[in-house]
């Protein structure tokens, strides 16, 4: 065996033994590893979405302190012809029934909806950081390995074309080899291409400059192995879908509170101060108080539209946590059948793939097979490595599907 295939089976298998981790060679200096849990810190604090959606917390007390708010005075006058001539008076709302409070109790539910509103669009960014992750990953692992394919068609095509020369091959022989290295090299172009693309998606989402390449530093191995009940049980305590809807409850829950509140008629009481009123008085006062009679609107409606409103969140709930144990036990099931295909293509396939390759090339150079054997091989080869990259994205993909299910970070 020649040194330089000895140094080509060494650097495939120490490529599949980490799992194909790579990074590009064009990474700018100074940029440091990037690993999963870096990018998701990285995502919470500079990603443009959730940045937004923390603004709305701001607004949110800003409503409590709306609804704290008492209705003003009014001061009026009164000048006359008539007897007392001039009048000042003041008159105050007073708010019966609890109603301030009511709404600073509505302003405060809000405000934990807006929250966990946020720890849902947080989690969503998450899932989508890690699929942009492993796609990058992914894209560069299949780049490293088409160019190691290209090496190795490009070396086929040189042994071919040495053959012809000496006259032990014929010509159709160097022209195959030639194909197979013009087919290579057209797969490795698309392939550079596709990794940029996921390199640009990835800083896009962690608010980074588009240019820059950190080089990744977690592997595909990092796939734990799942249990259904505990992702089950983390769903059922942690989902943010259903922390949004106990959130939503509870602001309904608020307005039911308020809108039977608002059935309490106000009561507002005037006191006025009268003068020039000679020869009885010079100064007076009188005082009186005004309260709405609700004859033609009683609110009843409105406590009916909150109390259907509360109903539809409760059965809106309990349908969310029918098909989050279904998509959690299902995606569970699949995540963990997808794990354990990339198992087997990581220990058991690809070795033997990679000696397959090896013992192709020797024979060739030997002269003990032709190129249609050699180009069989690299074709097989290439089948073999990029389909156990296509089960390293399928099982990162279903981990992305699973935490989404889950509705929080997977246990």
């Amino acid at each position: 065996m020649s040194s330089h295939v000895r140094f080509l089976l060494c650097a495939g298998l120490l490529s599949i033994s980490s799992i194909f981790f790579v990074s590009n060679a064009s990474a700018q200096a100074g940029d440091e590893p990037l690993t999963l849990d870096a990018a998701f810190a990285r995502a919470l604090t500079s990603n443009p979405s959730i940045a937004a959606a923390r603004l709305r917390r701001a607004i949110d007390l800003a409503g409590i302190d709306v609804a704290g708010e008492r209705p003003n005075p009014e001061a009026h006058a009164e000048l006359t012809n008539e007897l007392p001539k001039q009048a000042f008076g003041l008159a105050v709302p007073l708010e019966l029934g609890g109603k301030r409070s009511r709404r600073i109790d509505l302003a405060q539910a809000t405000l934990q909806t807006g929250e966990a509103e946020l720890t849902a669009t947080i989690l969503d960014i998450r899932t989508q950081v890690r699929r942009a992750y492993f796609a990058r990953l992914i894209a560069e692992a299949r780049l490293a390995i088409l160019d190691e394919l290209r090496q190795f068609a490009s070396r086929a095509a040189d042994a071919a074309q040495a053959r012809f020369d000496v006259g032990s091959a014929p010509r159709l022989e160097a022209l195959q080899a030639q194909l197979a290295l013009a087919e290579a090299d057209n797969e490795l172009g698309s392939a550079r291409a596709t990794a940029d693309a996921a390199r640009i998606s990835l800083n896009a989402l962690l608010g980074i400059p588009l240019e820059r390449n950190a080089p990744l530093a977690t592997s595909l191995d990092s796939a734990p192995a799942l249990v259904g009940a505990v992702a089950l049980a983390r769903a059922q305590s942690a989902n943010a879908e259903l922390a949004v809807l106990d959130r939503q409850i509870a602001e309904a829950q608020a307005r039911v509170t308020l809108a039977n509140a608002l059935r309490t008629p106000d009561l507002t009481p005037d006191f006025t101060i009268t003068h020039d009123a000679e020869p009885e008085f010079t100064w007076g006062w009188r005082a009186a108080a005004a309260v709405t009679i609700p004859l033609f609107t009683s609110h009843r409606a409105g406590v009916r539209v909150e109390q259907a409103t509360l109903a539809q969140l409760n059965a809106q709930r309990a349908a969310v946590l029918a098909r989050v144990t279904g998509e959690v036990t299902a995606t569970s099931a699949l995540a963990e059948a997808e794990r354990l295909t990339y198992l087997r293509y990581r220990d058991q396939i690809l070795p033997q793939a990679l000696e397959v390759e090896r013992m192709a090339e020797d024979s060739y150079r030997l002269g003990q097979t032709g190129i249609a054997a050699l180009l069989q091989a690299l074709q097989q080869s290439r089948q073999v490595r990029l389909q156990s990259l296509q089960t390293a994205s399928d099982l990162q993909n279903a981990l992305s599907d699973l935490e989404r299910a889950i509705g929080a970070p997977i246990p």
